[in-house]
């Protein structure tokens, strides 16, 4: 399936950026690339996306490796499905895939950034590295001062693509399902004389 090349070379990015970031740059460095609209800067993120927590960590690292598994099932399902939808859902694959690596073998190679239970190998305890550093708004809003900065990385950016590319093709996916699942009309047989 030629869009598992689209998965192939995300993940291979993601990687590489991360690991340039993770030895070239401190954790909390900031370098501005455009201002302080955009900037690199160097964080790790124990939980799922914007730092949120859903029960232990080996809970979530289990749950994300499941997840890019049954999306990479999902997506060999559908391998009849218009290429646009397949594109879409091998992006989430590579960032999700690209996530994961981070989480399973991070604390392997550079120590987790949270403690793992006393006991069990650093196996599924590492930090997903996010730098890039979007600053789209500081100050008021609705009567409290807010600070929207998403920090990522090149996976969550693919993730965020995939799911606005299947928003895009999800009518002309289900116009493929409806021509899949439509009855074949019987052949009629021509009056011959």
């Amino acid at each position: 399936m030629r869009v598992l090349w689209v998965t192939f070379f995300l993940v291979v990015a993601d990687q590489i950026t991360k690991l340039v970031v993770k030895y070239n740059m401190v954790l909390g460095e900031s370098i501005p690339v455009v201002g302080r609209l955009f900037r690199f800067t160097f964080t790790e993120n124990p939980g799922m996306a914007f730092g949120l927590t859903v029960g232990s960590k080996l809970f979530l690292t289990l749950f994300s490796i499941a997840a890019t598994v049954l999306i990479f099932v999902y997506l060999r399902r559908v391998e009849w499905a218009p290429f646009g939808y397949r594109l879409a859902l091998a992006l989430v694959l590579g960032g999700a895939l690209g996530n994961v690596i981070d989480r399973v073998f991070y604390g392997m190679a550079f120590g987790e950034c949270l403690p793992s239970p006393p006991g069990s190998s650093r196996l599924f305890y590492g930090c997903v590295v996010d730098f890039l550093h979007l600053d789209v708004y500081q100050g008021p809003l609705f009567g409290r001062t807010v600070a929207l900065f998403p920090i990522g990385n090149i996976a969550d950016v693919a993730i965020i693509a995939g799911v606005v590319l299947i928003l895009i093709t999800q009518g002309r996916f289900h116009q493929a399902v409806q021509a899949r699942e439509a009855p074949v009309p019987e052949p009629t047989v021509g009056e011959g004389g």
